[in-house]
């Protein structure tokens, strides 16, 4: 077999290659050997990261086990719970490419003959598989794992996260908690690193990738403080080694087919609306496009099985007690709705399904015979405000807001909507817009996590939507339609909604309209004049350039 390392190491004209390589302490007899990069994101300041350092040394130590030499090699991460509601958010969504770009160029400059991923939280995930499927080489992910979560006093009642804290600060304001309670929360709702506890966007992607065929059973959902992850580590170590050893690319795997079983999956425990952004990117990356009809259909078809938080009571850690990502997988091979043609990083579907997919339990996962409903957890929105498509978590909305037609209360960036939510001046019945939040207008199409959870916190969730071209948190809930397409800055149907419009948000229905005459809406159209960049220069104002809409994944052409 031919090792794409063997460009760097071996000839007479590859001495001075070998002098740096034994700088780094690599010996006559590692030489041999299958170079492995371990990709890893670890920093100091994501919580999900904290122990990423304990993965890469498993890691390493399974690579080596196996015959390979491991190389760690770091990218960057950004916490979206810390760069939520200021200027960092608009950061976010823009570091799935500088990672996707770092990974290629360490992998490509070195020459290395397969990876480990070594991700944990949202846009890190997107990043290396995008990066990985540019160089397309035998490449395993293993996360770092979820946390598990915080605790009511005395250790009874619903469990705690993340999100606790985001409407927390909103009943403050709103006087429903106190200072001292919300006080309690932040030293306890987030109790051991890890990605944050419910099916939020890190733990959806996480998960995906068990769907996707690229990780081991069990890399969504084992929490980050058990030993089992470590174990995990070892053994995704091992199986890169195999990988290299028959040729099995990233590509293999990642198949038409292997997208058709990510999309079933996602639809099935009602992940992140994220998801349906960075899988649609992954799917153009792999060469198997997907568009949002494509979303709409897998939703049409596939039966909601799990329901956690924010959707549900139950954080992730229920669904590792009950088998994880797998138990799921089983179910939806009984409907018939897994292609089983996809190959996985542990063989050929049918074997992964006998071998690794137990039936589930009928609790914290539904049996396919009696689901939550018989349609998915996401939901595709179309209509004159929405004409390429948005989408909501149709699981995290309360059955009485499934169709709502209010007055638009209109604001042209994310702060000017929390200001009048924290003042109190939006009231019952109201449909907020937030717009040129999207890719391009943002730019960086900002999660909404902040505004969704003071609404929340007022008391309003049952009673107020919400609309935006920027994206949604996997922490939020209620009726709140993201990716909104097109954007405001291109021209979107969403910049000419005026303060007062009549807003139907008809989730059942699949349906974004504003109750305004073709006429007036289109002279709004011709009357509509583009804004100025908000940047000018820097990386905000490279990727606002290069940036596609939400609803094709919001791509960097």
């Amino acid at each position: 077999m031919q090792l794409r390392s063997e460009q760097v190491r071996t000839g007479v004209a590859r001495a001075p290659h070998r002098s740096l390589l034994k700088a780094d302490g690599v010996t006559d007899e590692e030489m041999k050997r299958p170079f492995i990069a371990v990709i890893n994101s670890r920093n100091d300041i994501i919580p999900g990261h904290n122990n990423l350092d304990k993965i890469a040394e498993a890691v390493k130590a399974g690579i080596y086990m196996a015959g390979g030499v491991p190389f760690e090699i770091s990218t960057i991460g950004v916490c979206d719970g810390i760069a939520m509601n200021h200027a960092g958010m608009h950061y976010s969504l823009v570091s799935r490419e500088v990672i996707a770009d770092s990974l290629e160029c360490a992998v490509q400059g070195h020459a290395f003959d397969g990876i480990v991923c070594i991700p944990n939280c949202d846009k890190i995930v997107p990043g290396m598989i995008l990066g990985a499927l540019r160089v397309n080489i035998p490449t395993v992910f293993v996360s770092g794992g979820p946390m598990l979560a915080g605790k009511q006093k005395g250790g009874c009642g619903p469990t705690t996260d993340l999100n606790t804290l985001f409407d927390g600060a909103a009943a403050v304001m709103n006087g429903t908690m106190t200072e001292e309670e919300l006080a309690y929360y932040e030293n306890t709702a987030c109790p051991t690193c890890g990605s944050c506890s419910g099916l939020f966007t890190a733990n959806s992607m996480n998960c995906l990738c068990e769907a996707l065929g690229i990780a081991l059973p069990g890399n969504g959902t084992i929490p980050a403080v058990y030993s089992e992850r470590l174990r995990l580590a070892k053994h995704a170590g091992m199986k890169i080694m195999e990988l290299v050893e028959k040729d099995i690319k990233i590509g293999d795997i990642m198949s038409e087919a292997a997208i058709h079983n990510a999309m079933e999956c996602d639809m099935a425990f009602g992940g992140s609306t994220n998801t349906v952004l960075h899988l649609t990117a992954i799917a153009r990356a792999a060469g198997h496009p997907i568009t949002m009809d494509d979303w709409d259909a897998a939703s049409a078809r596939t039966p909601h099985l799990v329901k956690l938080q924010p959707s549900g009571p139950r954080p992730l850690s229920d669904l590792y007690e009950v088998g994880g990502v797998p138990v799921v997988m089983h179910e939806l091979s009984e409907l018939g709705l897994l292609d089983e043609s996809a190959l996985t990083c542990m063989g050929p579907m049918p074997d992964y399904l006998k071998q690794c997919c137990p039936p589930a339990d009928g609790e914290v996962c539904r049996t396919h015979d009696n689901p939550l409903s018989a349609q998915g957890a996401l939901r595709v929105l179309h209509g004159n405000i929405a004409p390429n498509g948005a989408i909501v978590k149709k699981s995290a909305v309360d059955p009485s807001m499934m169709k709502h037609t209010g007055l638009a209360r209109v604001f042209n960036s994310e702060e000017e909507a929390c200001a009048a939510i924290n003042a109190g001046k939006i009231v019952a019945g109201d449909v907020v817009v937030i717009r040129y939040e999207g890719p391009k207008g943002g730019p960086g199409m900002r999660e909404m996590l902040t505004p969704t959870s003071s609404i929340c916190g007022m008391g309003l969730s049952k009673s107020v939507a919400l609309i935006t071209d920027g994206r949604f948190s996997g922490a939020t809930k209620g009726p709140a339609v993201g990716h909104v397409s097109p954007e405001a800055a291109a021209g979107g149907p969403i910049a000419l909604i005026e303060e007062g419009d009549s807003v139907t948000v008809d989730i059942e229905g699949g349906a974004l309209t504003l109750n305004i005459p073709d006429a007036e809406l289109e002279a709004r159209r011709v009357a509509w004049k583009a804004p100025e960049p908000k940047h000018n220069h820097g990386v905000l104002a490279k990727y606002a350039k290069l940036v596609s809409s939400a609803d094709e994944g919001a791509f960097v052409q």
